[in-house]
């Protein structure tokens, strides 16, 4: 049986294969009924519910489709037995910003907690450093 760590990481992994395929049925597989996100865009406050959260893929999946990649290079997972948390790198960009900012990732923060025996994710916080143009 795998691990809590590799269950975990197998779940990530899948939900980042959902997003570059534009799945969103899968994307929210997984996902606690009352999610809360914080995102790069707005709303400030996050999306709180699983439908707040369906509401604020389908802009991103029409920014990704001008060829826009969403690619973990790093990803670490540290599991209890009912909480853990994740966080990763991606390469998340259209090839005219990482000819801009080549070193530009976005960072990813997910908790989540273990319901009727299986991993699910509560918690999803997305976020690009703040650089200046000057210093990108």
């Amino acid at each position: 049986m795998a691990t809590n760590e590799e269950q975990i990481r197998t779940l990530i992994e899948g939900w980042a294969e959902a997003v570059r395929r534009g799945d969103l049925d899968r994307v929210l597989a997984d996902h606690t009924a009352d999610i809360v996100m914080f995102d790069v865009p707005p709303p400030y406050e996050g999306a709180r519910g699983l439908d707040a959260y369906r509401e604020t893929w389908p802009p991103f999946f029409a920014w990704q489709s001008t060829g826009a990649s969403f690619d973990i290079e790093s990803l670490d997972v540290t599991a209890g037995d009912d909480v853990a948390f994740a966080h990763a790198l991606l390469r998340c960009g259209t090839k005219e910003e990482f000819a801009d900012n080549p070193d530009n990732r976005l960072r990813l923060t997910i908790g989540l907690r273990r319901e009727n025996g299986r991993w699910v994710v509560a918690h999803e916080h997305h976020s690009f450093p703040l650089v200046d143009r000057d210093d990108a």
